[in-house]
């Protein structure tokens, strides 16, 4: 397991993160006798996590006081079914008391050659690879047809939560807004207690909260549930509304990149794609290509 230790702000985030899972769970949900009294906050209290984790209450108390404790691993698995923390949320907790296993991936911040022609390979779905910061590092013809030209922009606003937050046009896309930068955000925090050392992630997040009171609110829930699979609505300015099926893959041999297909969710939004290709009316996007687009990202 990693051995460096957290620093003050990890400390602080485990701390919130304890407390937040703890007072939004009722004493009832974990098989405790609800109690006569009215409760003066809402949630479990800390003893009774103390009880069910097996640790004392003193020591939950100092972890919840960010008091410099390192829970060692099993005290971490504890803690996780006490709370009844989700698997991502069991891991979000296990990387900010960065008791990951050892060896893990270095940040990407390029596509891997072999993922950039997948991309291309995969037309006429629209595809695109991104990094854990949501960085576009690959992109297919159809992807920028349905969603926007990635090469007009500049390199810093090749980001897919950048994106949804500044464009304007890109704004308007999707028709359940709240849920698309909600999931988006719950991937950024998770990736970045993962990747603690990423001061570009780090940057990046602080620059969205000071610019955006949606993301700021939405970031504060603590929300670590990363989806990787579902549909989303789009009101594309051409094609019209259409609805597409998306899923996430990791690599194996890459696990840093993801890699983003969509499909059309129905025979309406299939016409819409395939006019959108009509449209496009030049040369698909091939290996040579996105190898220009998928060169080095802009954060290091």
């Amino acid at each position: 397991m990693t051995t460096s230790a957290p620093d003050r702000t990890q400390t602080q985030e485990l701390a919130a993160f304890l407390r937040s899972r703890r007072e939004r769970l009722d004493p009832r949900d974990v098989g405790l006798p609800a109690r006569l009294r009215n409760r003066r906050t809402p949630g479990l209290r800390r003893e009774e996590v103390a009880e069910l984790a097996g640790v004392s209450v003193d020591y939950v108390v100092r972890l919840e006081q960010a008091r410099g404790l390192r829970p060692s691993p099993d005290v971490l698995q504890a803690l996780a079914g006490a709370l009844r923390l989700a698997p991502d949320e069991r891991a979000y907790l296990f990387d900010l008391a960065l008791r990951r296993p050892p060896g893990a991936d270095r940040p990407a911040t390029a596509a891997a050659a072999p993922l950039a022609r997948l991309v291309a390979d995969l037309a006429p779905l629209p595809a695109m690879l991104l990094n854990h910061r949501y960085d576009i590092l690959a992109w297919n013809a159809e992807m920028a047809g349905l969603m926007v030209d990635f090469d007009a922009l500049p390199p810093p606003q090749r980001n897919a939560m950048w994106l949804c937050l500044m464009h304007p046009r890109v704004r308007e896309f999707y028709l359940d807004r709240e849920r698309v930068v909600r999931e988006g955000i719950a991937h950024l925090r998770a990736a970045w207690a993962a990747h603690p050392e990423d001061r570009a992630l780090s940057g990046l997040i602080a620059e969205f909260a000071a610019g955006d009171e949606e993301f700021a609110r939405l970031w504060a829930e603590r929300d670590v549930r990363v989806n990787g699979r579902g549909h989303k609505a789009l009101r594309h300015p051409e094609a019209g509304v259409l609805t597409v099926q998306f899923e996430t893959l990791r690599p194996l041999q890459d696990p840093d990149q993801l890699l983003v297909i969509y499909r059309a969710a129905d025979a309406e939004s299939q016409a819409a794609l395939d006019r959108l290709r009509a449209a496009a009316a030049g040369p698909r996007q091939g290996p040579d290509a996105l190898s220009h687009a998928s060169g080095s990202s802009h954060r290091p």
